[in-house]
């Protein structure tokens, strides 16, 4: 019967069993186990089967029954049926097994209950003799994690990495920052970033990020601004996704924007380096209050704080500029940022043809599109989308070939853009935001067509 179990052979342990019956040999508990181990491959209606038969022989369950059918719910990823075999051995008297409890625990984590298997492995620790396996504690972790459970996390990192010094692996590590930033728990972001390093880890952009997350929804602006000197310091270049919740949790008022100020001349005046995002962020913030004002003063301050302005920063006041409609003033910093030898991006020209089009005079426009593909970069879809309503609003015909480039370099035409086309500017509906990827190639040649007012006739103003 102990071949027939470890090889899965059901009809075999039948007809031996039979044989034990025909040869006065009565049946024991480890037999009907074995018989049990048996059908683990089939139905499970033949482990009731089986269960049945037992009781017919007078033999009752007990721990190593539970544990057999409760590995095969478990397998079986039947939760609710595993569970309820768990309470049934809690009610005839019995202790659930190591095995038990591990098999119940996981798949509670598999299915995605973490809350379930993180409560199983406490209740089990505090009525067992015995303990779960640190890799028991980790899955817990693993399953809290997967799901953003704040609770949940807190409880299985305090056991798995203060109380069994256990150390997690770097993917774990990260789905514990990613939850502790969702939820502002920046101790917790802190001592995942402390294991990073244990590990040997090298520190990148998205281990910082949701450190600096975390802070901000602590209201912790003055460290979440020193962190980002922190990962320059390891030649780390904070993104602007990454300094984004600073701006966003200093831009509530004015006097919030110069609190944040204020906290980047304390950081000057201990002779700590302000780094370049850090001032980023307040013109950011700046820019969202509307405050173009406060956002120009705060650029023009940067060298109180050993800072240089770089092109995100110029970026950040040409979309000011774009919504206050300001085209001198973007004039008048873009000659500043050539002068300070900073390089215009995509984003740069992208602005600056926005800012353009916010004029009745928007010829230049068309100057700053081809100047963008002179220099290699990708017109972004907005940027031909504002044209052709600019062309399509003031009866200019160029919005064809606006159209049939913005076609060509593989960007979509979207149907409330179409409809606005046919409509002659009437149906004016926004478009949906979707994110599309950028086209393959760069359109390199220029189309003189689009720059006929420039090169052929004077500027006139159009209305």
């Amino acid at each position: 019967m102990s071949s027939c179990a470890a090889l899965g052979l059901e009809k075999e342990a039948r007809a031996t069993y039979e044989d034990m019956l025909a040869c006065g040999v009565q049946p024991t508990r480890q037999l009907f186990h074995e018989m049990l181990h048996v059908s683990r491959y089939g139905d499970t209606a033949a482990l009731h089967k089986i269960l049945d038969t037992m009781r017919e022989h007078g033999i009752h369950a007990n721990e190593t029954t539970y544990e057999i059918l409760v590995l095969r719910y478990a397998e079986l990823q039947q939760l609710e049926l595993a569970l309820q075999l768990l309470h049934q051995l809690s009610a005839d008297g019995f202790q659930p097994t190591l095995k038990t409890a591990q098999a119940v625990i996981r798949t509670a984590g598999m299915v995605g209950l973490p809350r379930l298997a993180l409560d199983l492995a406490e209740s089990f620790e505090d009525t067992s003799v015995r303990s779960l396996e640190p890799s028991d504690w980790v899955d817990c972790l693993i399953a809290c994690a997967e799901t953003f459970w704040e609770e949940g996390v807190m409880r299985a990192w305090h056991k798995v990495v203060h109380e069994l010094n256990v150390t997690p692996d770097e993917g774990l590590c990260i789905m514990v920052l990613n939850t502790a930033g969702r939820h502002g728990k920046s101790p917790l972001a802190l001592d995942a970033l402390r294991i990073l390093e244990r590990l040997g880890v090298t520190w990148q952009e998205h281990h910082f990020a949701p450190v600096v997350e975390a802070l901000c929804k602590e209201k912790n602006v003055k460290d979440a601004l020193g962190m980002l000197h922190l990962m320059r310091s390891h030649n780390i270049i904070p993104l602007a996704e990454t300094t984004l919740p600073i701006s966003n949790a200093i831009a509530t008022d004015a006097d919030s924007v110069d609190s944040a100020w204020g906290y980047l001349e304390g950081l000057h005046e201990d002779g700590r380096a302000v780094d370049t995002s850090a001032l980023n962020v307040v013109v950011r913030a700046s820019v969202i209050i509307g405050d173009l004002q406060r956002a120009v003063g705060t650029y023009k301050a940067a060298g109180s704080l050993g800072v240089e302005p770089d092109v995100d920063t110029y970026n950040l006041l040409f979309a000011g500029c774009v919504a206050a409609r300001h085209r001198q003033l973007g004039d008048r910093l873009l000659t500043e940022m050539k002068e300070a030898g900073a390089h215009p991006d995509a984003t740069t020209y992208e602005r600056l043809i926005a800012l353009c089009l916010t004029q009745a005079n928007y010829e230049d426009a068309f100057f700053y599109l081809e100047e963008m593909k002179a220099g290699g970069h990708i017109p972004p879809r907005s940027a031909y989308v504002g044209i052709i309503r600019k062309c399509v609003k003031l009866g200019d015909t160029r919005y064809k070939l606006a159209q049939e480039e913005m076609l060509e370099c593989g960007y979509e035409m979207s149907e409330p853009l179409r409809r606005f086309i046919d409509s002659g500017g009437e149906d004016d509906v926004p478009e949906v935001s979707v994110t599309r990827p950028p086209p393959s190639r760069v359109l390199a040649y220029k189309r003189e067509e689009f720059l006929r007012g420039v090169l052929d006739a004077p500027l006139q103003e159009l209305s």
